[in-house]
C-alpha cells in the first residue's frame, strides 16, 4: 500500500515531551569515529507496519547480519516522522541510527537541520559513486542545496490505470497520450445515470480523490515550483494556468464539479474493496505501482492495463513521464557508530540483490539502475510500466524544501478553491499563493 498512509503509534514518552522540528535546542551530537567491523547494535527506526512488509524488512535485516555478523540490528516498526523528530531532537542513548522515512517532503528539513548526517563523505570513503547508482530524479528528492542526506530505499511512480473493458466497450483503441485526448476519452468514457449522476466517470478530475492531490497530475507539465533564490513562481510559470485550464476542461467535460463530487461521495475507502476503479465506477485512474498487486489479490472483474499519464499537447515528446516518490533513508546526526549505521545504508539502498528482493517483496520500484535492469525483478508488464515512468528524463518529483511539504498543503488548499469556481481571479489568487510560499518559508528559516 502507500507508505505514507499507514499509521503509525507514537511512544508516549516521547510524544509528552513535546519535542518537535523546530523551536528545540540543539540535541547531541553523535560520531563518526567507530569502527565498523568491531561489535556494535545498530537501533534502526522504520514504518513498515503490514504483516508482509515487516517480514520482508526482517529479513533484509537478515541478510544484512549474515554480510556483517558483527553488526547487530534492532529494529523498531510502524514509527512516524513526528516520533523520528523528536527522538533526534531529544538526543541521548534511546534515538535510533537508522532512519527511514516513508515521504520525500522532509528531507530538506532533515538536510537543513543537520538532523541527518550528509552522506557523501560515506560515499566517498567506500567508493559509492552515488550519479551512476540512482536515477537523478531520486537523488533530488534526497539532498537539499546541495546536502545528501538521505539515499532513496525503493520508489513510488505514478501512472494511470484503465479499464479495458471499457476502453473496447467505447470503441476507444489505446490509452490518451496528450491532454486533449485525455479529455475526449475521459467524456467517451463517462456513462451517466438519470440527471444528476453516473455509472461510470471516465476520469475523475477532482483533487480530493484518493492519489489526487494537485502536485501528482502537474508533474505532467514538468513545473518548476521555485526560482533560483528560493521564491515560488506559480504564478510565473504559463504551465500553472495551462494545467488549472486543463483539469477545469475535464470537469466540465463529464458533467461539472458538483455532479463528479455528488458521485465521488458514493465511493469506497481507497484501500478497501470498495475502491471506485475496482468497482468500475472509474475507467481511468491515477495511481501508483502498489496498486496493480492490489487488483490482482481482488481479483478485479475486469481486463485492466497500466499506461504513463497523459500530457499537454505541446509536450508530446515527453510522454512516459510521471511524478515520482518513495522512501528515504538516512543516518541520524546523533549516533555514535555512523560507520557501522553507514553499513547498512549502503546495504539497503546500493546492494543490487538486495533491492530486487526488498521490491518484489513489497511491489516497489527499484531504485538503483543495476536493480532495475535486474532479470529476478517481476516481470508483469503492467508493473514495469513504473520503472519506465522512474527512468524517465522528464519525470519529477517534488522539491525539497526547508519547511517540509508546507508548500504542497498550500497549492491543495488553492486547487480545491479553483476546481470548485471560488477562485474568481487566478492570476491574483496564484500570486497570493506564492506570498504566502514564501512567507512560510521564511517563517521556517528564523
Amino acid at each position: 500500500m502507500p507508505r505514507w498512509r499507514i499509521r503509525a503509534r507514537v511512544p508516549v514518552a516521547l510524544a509528552a515531551a513535546g519535542l518537535f522540528l523546530s523551536g528545540c535546542a540543539n540535541p547531541s551530537t553523535g560520531s563518526a569515529d567507530d569502527d565498523p567491523t568491531k561489535p556494535v547494535t545498530l537501533k534502526f527506526w522504520h514504518g513498515w507496519s503490514a504483516p508482509s512488509e515487516v517480514e520482508a524488512i526482517n529479513e533484509s535485516i537478515d541478510r544484512f547480519e549474515k554480510l556483517h555478523p558483527n553488526i547487530t540490528v534492532k529494529a523498531t516498526e510502524n514509527v512516524t516522522d513526528a516520533t523520528i523528530n523528536q527522538a533526534l531532537r531529544a538526543g541521548g542513548g534511546e534515538s535510533p541510527d537508522v532512519v527511514v522515512s516513508f515521504t520525500t517532503n522532509n528531507v530538506g528539513q532533515y538536510c537543513d537541520s543537520g538532523m541527518w548526517v550528509d552522506l557523501d563523505p560515506f560515499m566517498k570513503k567506500t567508493g559509492l559513486d552515488k550519479k551512476k547508482t540512482f536515477p537523478k530524479t531520486l537523488l533530488d528528492y534526497t539532498s537539499y542545496e546541495g546536502t545528501q542526506c538521505a539515499l532513496p530505499l525503493l520508489a513510488d511512480a505514478f501512472g494511470m490505470y484503465y479499464n479495458k473493458d471499457a476502453f473496447e466497450e467505447a470503441g476507444i483503441a489505446r490509452p490518451p497520450r496528450t491532454m486533449s485526448e485525455f479529455k475526449k476519452a475521459a467524456a467517451k468514457l463517462t456513462v451517466r445515470r438519470g440527471k444528476d449522476s453516473y455509472e461510470r466517470v471516465g476520469f475523475m478530475p477532482n483533487f480530493r480523490l484518493y492519489q489526487n492531490s494537485p502536485d501528482r497530475l502537474f508533474a505532467q507539465w514538468g513545473p518548476r515550483y521555485f526560482d533560483a533564490e528560493g521564491k515560488s513562481r506559480l504564478a510565473d510559470d504559463p504551465k500553472t494556468y495551462d494545467y488549472f485550464k486543463t483539469t477545469n476542461e475535464l470537469i466540465d467535460a463529464q458533467g461539472g464539479y458538483a455532479d463528479l463530487e455528488k458521485f465521488r461521495a458514493t465511493f469506497g475507502d481507497e484501500m478497501s474493496s470498495q475502491n471506485a476503479f475496482l468497482t468500475g465506477k472509474l475507467a481511468m485512474h491515477l495511481d501508483g505501482e502498489w496498486r496493480g498487486l492490489m487488483l490482482k489479490d481482488a481479483k478485479a472483474k475486469f481486463d485492466w492495463g497500466v499506461a504513463p499519464l497523459p500530457v499537454p499537447d505541446d509536450q508530446a515528446d515527453t510522454y512516459g513521464r510521471g511524478f515520482v516518490t518513495g522512501t528515504v533513508a538516512g543516518i541520524a546526526h546523533s549516533s555514535r557508530h555512523q560507520n557501522a549505521a553507514w553499513e547498512l545504508v549502503r546495504f539497503l539502498t546500493a546492494d543490487t540483490d538486495q533491492v530486487v528482493d526488498f521490491a518484489n517483496a513489497i511491489h516497489n520500484v527499484p531504485s538503483t539502475y543495476a536493480a532495475l535492469k535486474s532479470p529476478r525483478l517481476d516481470a508483469d508488464p503492467r508493473f514495469r510500466t513504473f520503472f519506465r515512468i522512474l527512468e524517465n528524463e522528464h519525470s519529477r518529483a517534488m522539491p525539497p524544501s526547508t519547511n517540509g511539504g508546507a508548500y504542497i498543503v498550500s497549492l491543495g488548499d488553492f486547487a480545491y478553491s479553483v476546481e470548485a469556481g471560488r477562485e474568481k481571479d487566478l492570476r491574483k489568487g496564484l500570486r497570493e499563493l506564492d506570498d504566502q510560499i514564501d512567507a512560510d518559508n521564511v517563517q521556517a528559516e528564523n
